[in-house]
């Protein structure tokens, strides 16, 4: 068995071409392809390619009923806690994309800085911003981990 990489998130939508819009404008993601499907109640998604090439949003609209994990939050202001935590995306500069993230409707999580990490010590410039949508999505300049060659 031999795995390729990460194919897709999917994610629910309260607004969405809102959610749409805001993936292509702050982080470059093209509309790969366009579908409904009645049998499970899906108007309306979206595969959004990443600018790799390689990694996809899968977008639904909101009263898709497909598969998850853990139960729908009743309202906007409630969190429903489930294993998926948030969503990370390499950045080539933290800070213009965390601006950039926030002008097109995001709101701050935790704002740019540099941590530490563990023995050896790992840099990692990152932020975290609530999209509009609500998903928690970690921003972070690329990283090179210990012993991991790089393609």
């Amino acid at each position: 068995m031999q795995i390729k990489g990460l194919a897709h998130i999917a994610i629910q939508a309260t607004d969405y071409q809102g959610t749409l819009d805001f993936y292509t404008r702050v982080f470059g993601f093209r509309l790969g392809h366009h579908w409904s499907l009645p049998r499970y109640r899906i108007q309306d998604a979206s595969m959004l390619v990443s600018p790799d090439g390689r990694t996809c949003l899968e977008i639904f609209d909101n009263d898709a009923v497909i598969a998850a994990q853990g139960r729908k939050a009743k309202t906007a202001d409630e969190i429903a806690h489930g294993a998926l935590l948030h969503l990370a995306f390499y950045v080539q500069n933290v800070e213009d994309i965390y601006q950039h993230a926030l002008e097109y409707g995001a709101t701050p999580c935790e704002e740019p800085s540099t941590l530490t990490l563990g023995e050896p010590p790992l840099l990692v410039k990152n932020a975290l911003v609530y999209s509009p949508n609500g998903e928690v999505i970690e921003l972070m300049e690329e990283v090179r981990f210990p012993g991991i060659p790089k393609d």
